[in-house]
C-alpha cells in the first residue's frame, strides 16, 4: 500500500507538462505558426479596436454596446491564452509548458469560454426587451441592471473556473503528455491515475445544466423575437432584424454543441482529429465570428470606427 502510494507520488510530481501540438513536422509547425499568427493578429486586432471605438464614442455608452464591449474584451482574452503559447511551441520547437502555466492555461480558458455563454445569454435578453418591450427598456436595461448582470456573468465564470480546476488538478497525475496544442481539461482528466468517474459525471452534469440552460433560455427568447420581428410591416426591417438573431443563434448552436461534446465527456475514444476540430471550433471561430456578426454590421460600430481611424463612410455603407 505504501509502495503504490509512492509511486503515484512520484508519478504526479510533475514539474511541467508535454504538449503535442498538431505535427511533429518541422515544416508544418511553421505552417501553423503562419497561421495562428494571423488568426491571433486578426481576432486581438479586430475586437480592440471595438473595444477602442465603445470607450471613445459617447453616442455608443448605453447596454447594447456595453455588452458588446464585455463580449470583446472576453474574446482578446480567450485567444490570448492559448494561441501565444501555441505559437512559442510551434515556432521554437519546445513543447514544454510549466506545472503552474498548465494551471493558468485551464483556469483561465474556462473563465472566459463560461462568460462567453453567459454573456450571448444576456445578450439576447437584451435584444429580446429591445424588440419585444421597446417602451420598457430604459426601465429594464438601466446602467445598474446591466452592472449587475456583468457582474453576474464574470462571479459565474470564475465560479465555475475554480471547481473545474480544482477537480482536474486535485488527482495525481500519471503521464505529462497532453494531446492537444494547450492544456485543455478533457486532455487532463485522461492523464489522471486515480478512478476519476465521479469527476466526470460531476463535470458532465455542471456543463450539461450550464449550457442547455443558457441554449434553452436564449432559443426562447429567440422565438419571441421572430414572432414580434415578423409582426414589422416593412421587408427591410425584418431583413436587419433576421440578419442579426440567425447568425446568433447559429454561433451560439456551434459553440455549444461542439464545447459539450468535448467537456461532457472527457474520457471519450473518438480520434484525436475529431476532437482537435472540436476544440477549434468552440475555441476559435467565436473570437473571430463574434465581432463580424454583433459589431461589424452594426452602423454604430461602423461609425465610431471610422471615426476613430480618421475615414469618412458614405450613408449607403452605413445602412
Amino acid at each position: 500500500m505504501h509502495l503504490k502510494e509512492q509511486n503515484l507520488r512520484n508519478q504526479s510530481s510533475f514539474t511541467h507538462f508535454i504538449l503535442l501540438g498538431f505535427s511533429e513536422v518541422h515544416e508544418l509547425q511553421v505552417l501553423f505558426f503562419i497561421v495562428f499568427l494571423v488568426y491571433y493578429l486578426v481576432a486581438v486586432g479586430v475586437n480592440l479596436l471595438i473595444i477602442s471605438a465603445i470607450l471613445t464614442d459617447h453616442r455608443l455608452h448605453h447596454p447594447m454596446y456595453f455588452f458588446l464591449l464585455n463580449l470583446a474584451i472576453q474574446d482578446v482574452g480567450q485567444v490570448s491564452i492559448m494561441v501565444p503559447k501555441s505559437m512559442a511551441t510551434s515556432f521554437m520547437e519546445t513543447r514544454q509548458i510549466s506545472y503552474s502555466g498548465c494551471v493558468a492555461q485551464v483556469f483561465f480558458f474556462i473563465f472566459f469560454i463560461s462568460s462567453d455563454f453567459f454573456l450571448l445569454t444576456v445578450m439576447a435578453y437584451d435584444r429580446y426587451v429591445a424588440i419585444c418591450n421597446p417602451l420598457q427598456y430604459e426601465m429594464l436595461m438601466n446602467k445598474q441592471a446591466c452592472l449587475q448582470m456583468t457582474g453576474v456573468v464574470w462571479l459565474s465564470s470564475l465560479l465555475n473556473a475554480v471547481l473545474h480546476t480544482g477537480g482536474t488538478f486535485a488527482p495525481p497525475f500519471c503521464s505529462n503528455t497532453v494531446n492537444g496544442f494547450f492544456c485543455e481539461m478533457p486532455h487532463l482528466v485522461k492523464l489522471a491515475c486515480s478512478d476519476m468517474y465521479l469527476i466526470e459525471v460531476g463535470y458532465s452534469v455542471l456543463t450539461a445544466v450550464v449550457a442547455i440552460g443558457c441554449f434553452i433560455f436564449i432559443t426562447v427568447t429567440y422565438v419571441h423575437i421572430f414572432t414580434a420581428v415578423l409582426k414589422i410591416p416593412t421587408v427591410q426591417g425584418r431583413q436587419k432584424a433576421f440578419s442579426t438573431c440567425l447568425p446568433h443563434l447559429i454561433v451560439v448552436s456551434l459553440l455549444i454543441f461542439t464545447a459539450c461534446t468535448v467537456y461532457m465527456n472527457p474520457s471519450s475514444k473518438s480520434p484525436p482529429y475529431l476532437g482537435l476540430a472540436f476544440t477549434i471550433s468552440y475555441s476559435m471561430i467565436p473570437p473571430l465570428m463574434n465581432p463580424i456578426i454583433y459589431s461589424m454590421k452594426n452602423k454604430g460600430i461602423k461609425n465610431a470606427l471610422a471615426k476613430l481611424l480618421g475615414l469618412r463612410l458614405s450613408s449607403a455603407n452605413c445602412l
